[in-house]
């Protein structure tokens, strides 16, 4: 394989970057060339709502400054995402018309969980330090302009993971309002941060100990790596050291000091002072900070997705972590959950020439099986509707929103009357291929569901074959199945309207 050349451009709420990598033949990758432009795209979505003319013009000045950049690198590929600045302003769609005609640069918008987990990603493929960490209790901070991401790990499995709507813009924004009536900004800042730290400590942090906590930010990690050790960790009695002294300094000595770009000082009072409640809340002995940013996590997701490299790390089984972990908290029935997760996966593996969707379509198979009883702990006689308001309002780290919205239908669909295109469309925005997902993985959920209908687990064994227009389900057990038949033949009528093939459920005794 030749040298293979990629940019990677992250349209953020305070600055815009591209950066350029080559992958080798031998699997490797290799920073070539970094940009960065400073944009505070964020303070005015976050204050206005739209981005005006103004940044419009400047943020497409740059953007065509990058693409003769790639131009000139002869890049194979490339890849334009925007995040929070992007994607809360109420003329995104426009915005990114203007982009495509006049720089040439096809943008994407990341939601917070896509973006969040490029961050993960960037970091978790760092090595060893990173396997270290995650093995005792340890949070990940992920400190952008509009929001921050804690998620937490123990024995190297993702827990949960929160998105507080506490930026550093955001944090700017509130104290510019504030900064007339108080001198105070430090303390005013505590306690805007600490409103917010302390509902996560509350619901998540009880008699949870976290030792480590991995650091992904913009601003405060490139002063650390000055202060730090050579693999980017230091104890938090080390950042204290450095908070205290920052507060006091010039903006200019700390710019020429830390190599920071003098415009962007004011932004770190507010990271570090975020940082600095995350230390406490969590009370954190070590930290460490890979210095990794969204361009990073987009070279490797490139690099998976073309099989340039391979990573040891299995980064589907966080998401599915987490969905368990999520269960948990809903106090779903997990013995039964995950037996028709087992049987779901063995369906959708033994009927592919019939349904033609690919692994990752398995893997929100696989989650909706997992959560597909959480409604019930809000509501046992509206549990499939309540479930799908709960699937909604909950983050889960590497779901788009799109895929959030199949795994919730699908958890809705099991239980409740299915509806067509016309009528979902009209309440929600589905296009006509996510409809045909939810179509399709509903219909293999409804016949894995049927056939582990008790609560008592009867099944345990399944086996699926296509035969001509048939569906045979062998369903081997030490028990009588009369639940199940008889829940079976209601749930089958999907899957023989979706695929044209009439399931058959088959009883054999052991």
């Amino acid at each position: 394989m030749a040298v293979r050349t990629f940019a990677a451009i992250d349209v953020g709420s305070y600055e815009l970057g591209m950066k350029i990598f080559e992958f080798n033949n031998k699997g490797s990758m290799k920073e070539i060339d970094s940009i960065r432009h400073s944009i505070e795209l964020g303070t005015e979505t976050y204050q206005r709502g739209i981005i005006g003319t103004d940044h419009m013009d400047e943020l497409c000045y740059v953007l065509s400054d990058f693409a003769s950049i790639m131009r000139s690198y002869k890049v194979d590929d490339y890849k334009a995402y925007g995040t929070s600045a992007i994607r809360e302003t109420k003329n995104t769609q426009i915005l990114i018309e203007q982009i495509k005609l006049r720089t040439g640069i096809r943008l994407d918008v990341l939601s917070n969980s896509e973006q969040r987990f490029l961050h993960y990603k960037a970091a978790a493929i760092k090595g060893s330090r990173f396997d270290e960490f995650i093995r005792e209790g340890c949070a990940i901070a992920d400190i952008g302009g509009g929001s921050i991401q804690l998620s937490l790990f123990d024995n190297e499995a993702l827990v949960t993971t929160q998105n507080i709507r506490l930026g550093v813009l955001r944090a700017m924004d509130m104290l510019a309002t504030l900064a007339p009536k108080t001198r105070d900004i430090e303390g005013i800042l505590k306690e805007l941060i600490d409103n917010q730290l302390q509902v996560f400590k509350k619901l998540y942090l009880k008699g949870r100990t976290i030792k480590n906590l991995i650091l992904i930010d913009d601003y405060v990690s490139v002063m650390l790596y000055h202060t730090g050790s050579r693999d980017r960790s230091f104890t938090a009695d080390s950042f204290k050291q450095l908070y205290s002294s920052i507060k006091t300094m010039p903006n200019s000595d700390i710019a020429k000091k830390y190599g920071i770009n003098e415009e962007t000082v004011p932004l770190l009072l507010p990271a570090l002072t975020l940082v600095a409640r995350i230390i406490k809340i969590t009370k954190a002995e070590n930290i460490w900070s890979p210095g990794v940013s969204l361009c990073d996590g987009m070279a490797y997701e490139y690099a998976e997705k073309e099989k340039l490299v391979h990573y040891r790390h299995d980064f589907e089984n966080d998401i599915v972590a987490c969905a368990k972990a999520m269960s948990r908290r809903y106090q779903g029935n997990e013995e039964r959950n995950e037996l028709i997760e087992r049987v779901a996966c063995d369906l959708f593996d033994d009927t592919r020439k019939i349904h033609g969707m690919g692994k990752r379509d398995k893997l929100l198979l696989r989650i909706a099986a997992l959560l597909n009883d959480c409604g019930r702990y809000v509501s046992i006689e509206a549990g499939a509707e309540c479930g799908y308001d709960i699937i909604m309002a909950t983050e889960m780290i590497g779901l788009s929103h799109t895929e959030r919205q199949i795994v919730a239908n699908i958890v809705r669909f099991n239980k409740v009357k299915f509806k067509y295109f016309d009528e979902i469309a009209a309440t929600s925005l589905i296009d006509r291929n996510t409809y045909l997902k939810i179509a399709k993985l509903s219909a293999l959920f409804r016949i894995a569901d049927g056939v582990c209908r008790s609560y008592r687990t009867k099944v345990n064994d399944v086996r699926f074959a296509v035969k001509g227009d048939e569906l045979s389900v062998s369903v081997y057990t030490v028990d009588d199945i009369d639940l199940e038949q008889g829940f079976f033949y209601r749930k089958a009528s999907l899957f023989e309207e979706v695929f044209s093939v009439k399931p058959v459920l088959k009883y054999k005794r052991r």
